[in-house]
């Protein structure tokens, strides 16, 4: 869940994925993107901390030359097997929301992974961890589609009808 009502665009959640995938400078697997609009009187100023969705029919799996893109059991969890991607850069273009990135460092394709090895150990992923303003809540998606006001879309996301991400938010009123 990503309640942009409190995120501040401090993008600790940005900066602590990069560290746990020690990444260098200009690349992130997770962004915050800010979006400003009207005017004096009226400025509005709203986050997006977007990473991987996990979607429910991960558009990016079903277009998968190799099958690497695959859908984790347990935790819905949409990773990539190393061993039996190509570069091909299909799930690049295939991703609706734009969050699969090639890494010029490492010369492959990443993504999210959930953090699955904190997960799996009862912790929590890097970037809800870090989140300085609560923002970023995980948990069984059922539970948190029960959160008051949350929604599945936003102005700046394409219709979650494509692909049923495994994402709530409590939506700015401008992004709605």
């Amino acid at each position: 869940l990503y309640d942009m009502t409190t995120c501040i665009g401090c993008k600790s959640c940005q900066m602590a994925c990069k560290d746990r995938h020690d990444l260098p400078a200009g690349e992130l697997i997770r962004r915050v993107i800010g979006y400003e609009g009207g005017k004096f009187p009226h400025p509005w100023l709203y986050y997006l901390s977007l990473s991987c969705n996990h979607c429910g029919e991960p558009l990016c799996v079903g277009n998968c030359p190799t099958g690497a893109l695959h859908k984790e059991p347990v935790y819905g969890a949409v990773l990539i097997d190393g061993s039996k991607c190509v570069n091909c850069l299909q799930c690049l273009q295939t991703c609706p929301y734009g969050q699969i990135q090639f890494l010029e460092s490492l010369g492959k394709v990443a993504k999210c992974d959930l953090c699955l090895d904190l997960v799996a150990a009862g912790e929590l992923p890097a970037c809800v961890g870090a989140c300085v303003m609560r923002a970023l809540h995980f948990g069984p998606l059922a539970e948190l589609e029960l959160a008051d006001r949350g929604v599945k879309d936003v102005k700046a996301l394409p219709n979650s009808a494509i692909s049923q991400p495994s994402l709530v938010i409590i939506p700015d009123r401008q992004a709605l």
